[in-house]
Protein backbone atom coordinates (compact mmCIF):
# COMPACT_ATOMS: atom_id res chain seq x y z
CA UNK A 1 0.00 0.00 0.00
CA UNK A 2 1.05 3.13 -0.95
CA UNK A 3 0.04 6.65 1.21
CA UNK A 4 0.67 9.65 -1.10
CA UNK A 5 -0.47 12.20 1.54
CA UNK A 6 -3.05 13.56 3.90
CA UNK A 7 -5.86 14.39 1.28
CA UNK A 8 -7.94 16.00 3.88
CA UNK A 9 -9.81 16.91 7.57
CA UNK A 10 -12.70 15.87 7.70
CA UNK A 11 -14.56 18.17 10.24
CA UNK A 12 -17.98 18.02 11.64
CA UNK A 13 -20.09 20.96 12.04
CA UNK A 14 -23.87 21.27 12.66
CA UNK A 15 -24.02 23.65 9.57
CA UNK A 16 -21.61 24.52 7.05
CA UNK A 17 -22.38 28.61 6.91
CA UNK A 18 -21.69 28.50 10.40
CA UNK A 19 -18.40 27.07 9.84
CA UNK A 20 -17.44 29.12 7.17
CA UNK A 21 -17.48 32.02 9.32
CA UNK A 22 -14.15 30.55 10.66
CA UNK A 23 -12.53 28.53 8.20
CA UNK A 24 -13.12 31.09 4.97
CA UNK A 25 -13.69 34.95 6.89
CA UNK A 26 -11.03 33.97 10.46
CA UNK A 27 -8.40 31.64 8.28
CA UNK A 28 -8.94 33.20 4.92
CA UNK A 29 -9.31 29.55 3.24
CA UNK A 30 -10.59 29.44 0.05
CA UNK A 31 -13.91 28.23 -0.32
CA UNK A 32 -13.96 25.53 -2.92
CA UNK A 33 -17.52 24.74 -3.22
CA UNK A 34 -19.82 22.26 -1.51
CA UNK A 35 -21.61 18.76 -2.58
CA UNK A 36 -24.29 16.67 -1.17
CA UNK A 37 -23.38 12.82 -1.30
CA UNK A 38 -26.78 11.51 -0.66
CA UNK A 39 -25.82 7.93 0.17
CA UNK A 40 -23.66 9.67 3.07
CA UNK A 41 -26.27 12.07 3.76
CA UNK A 42 -23.85 14.31 4.09
CA UNK A 43 -23.15 18.04 2.63
CA UNK A 44 -19.36 18.51 2.07
CA UNK A 45 -17.69 21.80 1.45
CA UNK A 46 -13.47 22.10 0.74
CA UNK A 47 -11.27 24.53 1.89
CA UNK A 48 -7.74 23.70 0.04
CA UNK A 49 -4.75 24.28 2.73
CA UNK A 50 -1.66 23.57 -0.01
CA UNK A 51 -1.69 19.76 -1.05
CA UNK A 52 -4.53 19.39 1.11
CA UNK A 53 -7.72 20.54 2.20
CA UNK A 54 -9.85 21.12 4.91
CA UNK A 55 -13.33 18.85 4.49
CA UNK A 56 -16.66 20.54 6.63
CA UNK A 57 -19.42 17.83 7.15
CA UNK A 58 -22.87 18.95 7.65
CA UNK A 59 -25.47 16.09 7.55
CA UNK A 60 -28.48 16.31 5.81
CA UNK A 61 -30.52 13.84 8.06
CA UNK A 62 -30.51 13.15 11.67
CA UNK A 63 -29.51 9.71 11.58
CA UNK A 64 -26.66 10.16 9.58
CA UNK A 65 -23.19 9.24 10.55
CA UNK A 66 -22.02 12.78 10.93
CA UNK A 67 -25.42 13.93 12.87
CA UNK A 68 -24.45 10.38 15.34
CA UNK A 69 -20.90 11.65 15.71
CA UNK A 70 -21.98 14.89 16.80
CA UNK A 71 -24.42 13.42 19.13
CA UNK A 72 -22.02 12.03 20.82
CA UNK A 73 -18.87 14.13 20.62
CA UNK A 74 -19.96 17.03 19.67
CA UNK A 75 -18.36 19.24 16.40
CA UNK A 76 -14.93 18.70 15.48
CA UNK A 77 -12.51 16.37 13.73
CA UNK A 78 -14.62 13.42 12.46
CA UNK A 79 -12.12 11.57 10.45
CA UNK A 80 -8.32 12.08 8.52
CA UNK A 81 -7.95 11.30 5.32
CA UNK A 82 -5.55 9.43 3.31
CA UNK A 83 -4.86 9.32 -0.46
CA UNK A 84 -3.59 6.26 -1.81
CA UNK A 85 -2.30 5.09 -4.93
CA UNK A 86 -4.62 1.94 -5.17
CA UNK A 87 -7.67 1.98 -3.03
CA UNK A 88 -8.79 -1.69 -4.05
CA UNK A 89 -4.87 -2.88 -2.91
CA UNK A 90 -4.98 -1.02 -0.42
CA UNK A 91 -7.45 -2.59 1.64
CA UNK A 92 -6.43 -6.19 0.57
CA UNK A 93 -3.59 -5.29 2.31
CA UNK A 94 -5.42 -4.07 5.65
CA UNK A 95 -7.39 -7.09 5.87
CA UNK A 96 -4.53 -9.35 5.89
CA UNK A 97 -3.48 -7.67 8.33
CA UNK A 98 -6.13 -7.85 10.63
CA UNK A 99 -7.69 -4.66 10.59
CA UNK A 100 -11.46 -4.11 10.47
CA UNK A 101 -13.09 -2.02 7.26
CA UNK A 102 -15.83 0.03 7.74
CA UNK A 103 -15.88 -0.59 3.67
CA UNK A 104 -15.24 -4.26 2.46
CA UNK A 105 -15.25 -2.45 -1.05
CA UNK A 106 -14.61 1.25 -1.99
CA UNK A 107 -17.68 4.19 -2.83
CA UNK A 108 -18.66 6.54 -4.35
CA UNK A 109 -17.27 9.98 -2.40
CA UNK A 110 -17.80 13.46 -2.70
CA UNK A 111 -15.67 14.90 -6.29
CA UNK A 112 -16.03 11.54 -7.72
CA UNK A 113 -13.21 9.90 -5.44
CA UNK A 114 -13.39 6.41 -4.26
CA UNK A 115 -13.32 6.02 -0.32
CA UNK A 116 -13.15 3.65 2.03
CA UNK A 117 -13.32 3.78 5.83
CA UNK A 118 -11.30 2.16 8.43
CA UNK A 119 -13.01 1.13 11.92
CA UNK A 120 -11.85 3.44 14.86
CA UNK A 121 -11.37 0.27 17.03
CA UNK A 122 -8.46 -0.65 14.67
CA UNK A 123 -6.86 2.42 14.79
CA UNK A 124 -6.43 3.92 18.10
CA UNK A 125 -9.99 5.18 18.15
CA UNK A 126 -9.45 7.34 14.88
CA UNK A 127 -11.72 7.23 11.98
CA UNK A 128 -9.29 7.07 8.76
CA UNK A 129 -10.58 7.07 5.42
CA UNK A 130 -8.99 6.23 2.16
CA UNK A 131 -9.24 8.18 -0.98
CA UNK A 132 -8.53 7.83 -4.79
CA UNK A 133 -8.69 10.21 -7.01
Amino acid sequence: MKIIKIDHLGIAVKSIEEGKKFWADVLGLEFEGSETVEAQKVITAFFPVGESEVELLESTAPDGPVAKYIEKKGEGIQHVAFRVEDIETALKELKEKGVRLIDETPRKGAGGAKIAFLHPKSTNGVLVELCER
